[in-house]
Parts: C-alpha cells; sequence; structure tokens
C-alpha cells in the first residue's frame, strides 16, 4: 500500500524545495520506491505547470512528476464551491506521480503550499490536500531567530491547522538551517535542538532531521549572476562551472585588494580601474579560479589592458559588464547571492539533495509509517550503503596525488563526513597552497603527509623486494620519487590499509607498482575490474571495462567469478550473464567459442553461483527479450553481473550507457590483488572519486563478505 507524505511548510523562506529535494533522496537510501508531486503550483499558470522543485526532481532523478494545479484554478473552483474538483484533482496527480514509479511507489513526498494565518485559502487546502490524501504530515521550520519553546509552540499550531487531525498523523518536523541565525545571546544549534529531543517528543513531534546551514551549497554560478543582473557577458570563459562565494568591492588599493582575492570571488570595479583588473588576471594565472570579473558603470578596459589581460580569460576568467554603479550593483547581488537553485544547476541541486538527505533519519520516518517494502538497492542505497560501511571499516587510504585539487576537495569531504581516514602524499606547504588557491578548507584532521622520509626509510625494503628482478640502488632511488611507489609501500608494512590514484597518473602507473609490490590473492588469476553501473532503478556489475584486453577463457571465467562475488560483496545480488553477439547457440565463431568454454568453466568452479551464456546484452537486461531468444535460462532478462568477452566490447559498452543514458558508474575497482588499489579515470569528479575512496575502504575490510 503506497503512503502519502504530505511535507507543510510553517513559513515562507525556510528552504521546502531542498527538503523535499532531501526526502526524496533520504527514502530512496533506505530501500524505498519514492515518487513526489506537488498537486498545486502557487506561483504559476496552467501554461507553465511545473514548479522549481519538480523541476529540480526531474534533473536530479528518473522521476517524472505530472504537471501541477494552477493556484488560479484551485482559488476558482473553491470560489464556486467546488471543494471537490480541487481535491479530486490533487488525487489524481499524486496517483499520476505513484504509477511513474517502476512497480508503484511505497510512498509519495507530497508538497504542500507556503502557508500562514493570513490566507486562509493556502490553509484551506493544505488540510484539505492531507485528508484527501490520507497522508501524514511532516512539518518543515526553521528555528532561526526564536527559542526553542518558542519553536515547539509555532509548530504546535501549525499542526493544529490540519483540522480532524490528531499528533497520530502527524509523522514529525524537520528543522532546515538550524544554525542560520542567533537567538539574543544564545545561537540555536544542531547540539542544542538534539539536547531539547525530549521537548519535541512531549508535544507528539518525532524530530526528524536537523539541517545545519551550509552557505557552499547556496552558492549560484557566474552564469545565474549574468542572468540575474541582466549583465553583458565580455568573456565567457567557465561561466557554466565557477560559483560565486564571495563578492570582492574593489574599493581599496590592489595591496589591500590581493588577499581577498580566493576561489570564488567575483571582483566588482568600475571598469576604468585598470590595476584592478590586471590583479584579478594575475590572480587568475596564479590557479585562483576566481568567479569573475564584473565591470560597473556600462565601463571596460582600454583594448592594450584587455590584451595584457587576454592570457588570464583563456584560462577560464568570466568577465561580465553592467551600466550600474558600483554600490547599486552591490546592492543588486545581495538577493542574488541567495536565490534559489537555477532548474539546470545540476551540480548545486545534487549536493543540496546530498547534504539534507544525510541530516534526515530516513529509518526512523520509514519505522513511523510502516511501510512494507521489498529489499531493492537503488542507486541511492548503493552510494549510501558504500558510505556507511566505509565509516565502519574506518580505513587508512593513501592518496598520492596530494597536490590534485579534486582529489584534495575528495579527500576533505571524506574527512568530514567521517568515510576513510585519508592520507594527502606531498609536500604540507604545497598542499595547503593549493587548497587556498582553490578556496578548501583542510580540517584539521585530514593528514597531510610529506613522503621525503619514506624514500629513505623503504630504499632497502624496496632493494630486498625486487633485488631478484636485479633493481638498482640507483634505480630505487628513481622509483621512489614516484608518490605511487611510496603509498604503495607504505601498505606492504601496514601504515595503510588501501591506495586511491588516477586523477593525473596512468593506469599502468597506478597498478604496475601494485603487481610488483603486493601481487594478487592467493586463489586470484590475475587482475581484473568492475564498474558499478548506478542505472535509474538498479546497479549493475560490469567487468572487465579496464585491465584486461583480451582474456582467455579461462581467464574470463575467472573475471565472472571475481565479479560475482564483488557484487554480492556490495549487496548485489549476482546473476552473472557472459556477453556475446549470439545467445546460446545462434552464432558461431571463435569468440562466441571462448564465452561458451568461460561460461563452463565458471559454472564449474563455481556451481553456487547463477552463470549463463553466451547471452546478448538485450537477452541478458530485458526480460521479455530473455523469455524469447532464451528461454530455459535462469539468468537472462535478470542479469545484474555483465561480463564482457573483451576491453574493447567492455569499455566501450559502460562509456556509451554512461553517456547516452547519463548513467553514474563508479570505478574501476580492481580486484584480485592482496590489498585494494583503485584507478581512477583521470576525468573523474570529486564525486567519483569520493565513493573510490569508500569502495577502497570497504574492499580492505577483512569483514567484508565475498
Amino acid at each position: 500500500m503506497t503512503k502519502a507524505l504530505f511535507i507543510a511548510p510553517t513559513a515562507p523562506g525556510i528552504g521546502l524545495t531542498s527538503v523535499c529535494l532531501g526526502l526524496v533522496h533520504a527514502l530512496d537510501s533506505v530501500g524505498l520506491r519514492v515518487a513526489f508531486c506537488k498537486p498545486i503550483i502557487q506561483n504559476g499558470s496552467n501554461d507553465t505547470p511545473l514548479d522549481h522543485t519538480t523541476q529540480l526532481i526531474q534533473l536530479t532523478t528518473s522521476l517524472a512528476p505530472p504537471a501541477s494545479l494552477a493556484m488560479q484554478s484551485a482559488r476558482e473552483w473553491l470560489k464556486q464551491g467546488n471543494d471537490a474538483r480541487v481535491m479530486e484533482t490533487v488525487v489524481e496527480r499524486v496517483e499520476q506521480a505513484r504509477l511513474a514509479v517502476s512497480g508503484g511507489a511505497d510512498v509519495v513526498i507530497v508538497e504542500g503550499l507556503v502557508a500562514s494565518r493570513a490566507d486562509a485559502d493556502t490553509n484551506q487546502l493544505n488540510a484539505g490536500m492531507a485528508k484527501a490524501l490520507d497522508a501524514d504530515v511532516i512539518l518543515v521550520d526553521t528555528p532561526a531567530a526564536c527559542s526553542i519553546d518558542a519553536l515547539v509552540q509555532r509548530l504546535e499550531m501549525a499542526a493544529n491547522l490540519f483540522d480532524g487531525f490528531n499528533h497520530t498523523r502527524i509523522a514529525g518536523c524537520i528543522l532546515n538551517r538550524c544554525d542560520a541565525a542567533p537567538h539574543d545571546q544564545h545561537p540555536i544549534t544542531l547540539e542544542r535542538l538534539q539536547e531539547h529531543g525530549i521537548l519535541f517528543s512531549s508535544a507528539g513531534l518525532l524530530l526528524l532531521g536537523c539541517i545545519p546551514d551550509n552557505h557552499m551549497l547556496s552558492a549560484p554560478r557566474t552564469i545565474d549572476i549574468s542572468k540575474f543582473l541582466h549583465a553583458d557577458i565580455l568573456n565567457e570563459g567557465d561561466i557554466q562551472e565557477r560559483r560565486v562565494k564571495s563578492i570582492v568591492l574593489a574599493a581599496q588599493s590592489e595591496t589591500h585588494l590581493v588577499p581577498h582575492l580566493l576561489s570564488g570571488a567575483l571582483v566588482v570595479t568600475p571598469g576604468d580601474r585598470d590595476a584592478v583588473a590586471m590583479a584579478a588576471s594575475l590572480a587568475a594565472l596564479n590557479s585562483i579560479e576566481l568567479a569573475g570579473i564584473l565591470f560597473t558603470e556600462g565601463r571596460i578596459p582600454s583594448p592594450a589592458i584587455m590584451n595584457l589581460c587576454r592570457p588570464a580569460l583563456t584560462k577560464g576568467l568570466p568577465v561580465l559588464s553592467v551600466p550600474s554603479d558600483t554600490y547599486e550593483t552591490a546592492l543588486q547581488l545581495a538577493p542574488a547571492l541567495n536565490s534559489p537553485i537555477a532548474v539546470d544547476d545540476v551540480i548545486r541541486a545534487q549536493h543540496t539533495m546530498d547534504f539534507v538527505a544525510t541530516h534526515i533519519d530516513a529509518l526512523a520516518l520509514r519505522d513511523r509509517l510502516q511501510i512494507p517494502h521489498e529489499p531493492r538497492l537503488s542507486p541511492a542505497a548503493f552510494r549510501y550503503q558504500l558510505t556507511q560501511r566505509a565509516r565502519q571499516a574506518n580505513k587508512r587510504i593513501v592518496l598520492p596525488e596530494g597536490d590534485e585539487p579534486r582529489t584534495l576537495r575528495a579527500a576533505v569531504i571524506c574527512s568530514e563526513r567521517k568515510i576513510a581516514r585519508c592520507v594527502l602524499l606531498g609536500k604540507p606547504e604545497h598542499i595547503r597552497q593549493v587548497a587556498a588557491a582553490h578556496g578548501i578548507q583542510i580540517p584539521p584532521d585530514l593528514e597531510l603527509l610529506d613522503p621525503t622520509p619514506y624514500r629513505t626509510k623503504y630504499l632497502n625494503p624496496l632493494l630486498q623486494m625486487r633485488r631478484h628482478k636485479g633493481l638498482s640502488e640507483e634505480r630505487a632511488h628513481q622509483e621512489l620519487e614516484d608518490n605511487v611507489v611510496v603509498g604503495t609501500l607504505m601498505m606492504v608494512f601496514g601504515e595503510a590499509d588501501g591506495l586511491v590514484s588516477g586523477a593525473v597518473h596512468t593506469t599502468a602507473n597506478t597498478i604496475r607498482p601494485a603487481l610488483q609490490l603486493i601481487k594478487t590473492q592467493a586463489n586470484a588469476a590475475l587482475v581484473s575490474s568492475i564498474f558499478f553501473m548506478c542505472l535509474p532503478d538498479q546497479v549493475l556489475v560490469y567487468g572487465d571495462c579496464a585491465i584486461n584486453p583480451d582474456p582467455n577463457a579461462e581467464q574470463l571465467a575467472d573475471i565472472a567469478i571475481q565479479s560475482a562475488d564483488s557484487a554480492r560483496a556490495f549487496g548485489i545480488v549476482p546473476c552473472v550473464a557472459m556477453i556475446s553477439y549470439s545467445t546460446g547457440d545462434s552464432g558461431a565463431g571463435a569468440d562466441v567459442d571462448k564465452v561458451k568454454k568461460a561460461t563452463a568453466l565458471a559454472q564449474q568452479k563455481r556451481p553456487d553461483l547463477l552463470i549463463d551464456g553466451p547471452l546478448q546484452y538485450d537477452a541478458a537486461a530485458i526480460e521479455s527479450v530473455g523469455k524469447q531468444k532464451a528461454p530455459l535460462s535462469s539468468v537472462a532478462g535478470h542479469a545484474t553481473v555483465f561480463i564482457f568477452p573483451d576491453l574493447n566490447t567492455g569499455n566501450t559498452t559502460y562509456k556509451a550507457v554512461q553517456r547516452a543514458a547519463n548513467v553514474v558508474s563508479i570505478g574501476p575497482m580492481l580486484q584480485g590483488l592482496a590489498k585494494p588499489v583503485n584507478d581512477l579515470s583521470r576525468g573523474a569528479s570529486v564525486d567519483d572519486i569520493v565513493y573510490t575512496i569508500a569502495l577502497t575502504a570497504i574492499q580492505a575490510d577483512k569483514n567484508t563478505p565475498t
């Protein structure tokens, strides 16, 4: 039975959209099939039926919420006394949202209207929708500018607006921006709210989430600022990617200006301040990713000055111009910095969704709603399990590319979220310089390790380990200049549990030291790789897409067994399809014969596993095709692990699926090594690195099932 969860804001400006985004993600993460619906759009018309939250849900998930009823139409029907028509339409839209989820949703998140006592229609509609849907209600509020006692009273008053409801139908409350503003001399912090949890309970309110304020989530892109100000774009640069984290009004001398030229700063200056333009350009050339330069008063520097600045512009520095003076522009920028998430800003929307979800007790909510559910591993649930299990493993992961900005950001995230104890290899002073240039705050517990002493410490052990290969002392010195080698030796001697590299190194450079010094597991014939492909409704395993160019039948069988065990270790029930261009006996040739032999070998070695092949991809993945092409196969149409016959096929397929279907892929994760080493794509995002670190920590945990 599907539950409706009505999200009722107590006042304007409390971040209702971000809470709804986070709720969808949080409930998805605990294995529920979630739908979303905004039945009535408050600031829209029948011509623009998609509200802001709906558009962001479409941007960040595979959900397809239905169009909303315009508030204008709802008001007209209410005036005509046709309340029933409004509520029937609401129920219809919510049912459409439920059915749009494969298998039907377990819970539908229903976003209410921004209510106030002065607006009788809005309050009436909220109460009516909750009743019509037989929904449980979650109240959303913020503790800013009030005491905790006053906050509880306000929440109780909001609960009473739902006429005929009692507190058994109020599922709980979520408090947003918990530490955004102080009250008197005592700021209301997350810790204080948690201490007063009993106060909420005594009022019949389950405190489901305390979401801290996070100003980093409110940083708009430079393009958003440009649109808000209707600015002329003089140089586009990285205008779609760079974010405005601070405003620098260039009213002081250049000497005093320089310390404020930090990553994310938007420099606002009259167009005739040539020295400011050149100072900002020099900062950009020194790898400080400024959000941009905004020239005011309709002036721009002379062509000669712009030519001097050209190298910075070609490195991506955005340049804008507005006709207003600097003071007026500064006044306009204040609301621009607090503007809602743009409906095409997928990164900000996704980060907001993830951040809010981590501060919602989804398990407590699921238990409160008593929603029966079948176990499923959605992409959100898979990523949630990764981070949870990595926290429990508490492993020390070495990152040889310690001064690489994406790696540095990922290490900070892992430190803040306790995903792993990361060790950044590199000169600490240089790492701090890179962090400062990119606006990264290094937490105190993030370890920066100078590898220089280790180059001496590991010299003799390396010579002993590689003497049989004729390694000379001179060559050993050269190899120890490579941080990947140092990090690998840290694992050999128990000073690190795992290694992640590849943001700037090649795959060979990452893996070769591991093969030479760590070697393979006793039961592994080779090292292979898998990708976790996060499709909208499930997570699949693809192997081998990164390591072995043309494995023979024996190696292919070993890859299949390794991949099945890895899938099970990460919560995916292995159902293994050996992929070929032929299903069963429909085709012939050496390539098909290799897959047939590999299938037979794998089945013989591991009769406990579901393995079948050769199967074409569609026969393995789609139930209707599988029934037609391989009606007797227990794998066809149900495969969760796809084993490709060679690297050419595997790598091409994973990238085609990833790009064409906009699928998140996590990996490659290496299999078969005695200790975990994982390689990154050189185009890896920060999130890619974070999840690879989590994978590595779980692999290093001896309690991980295999």
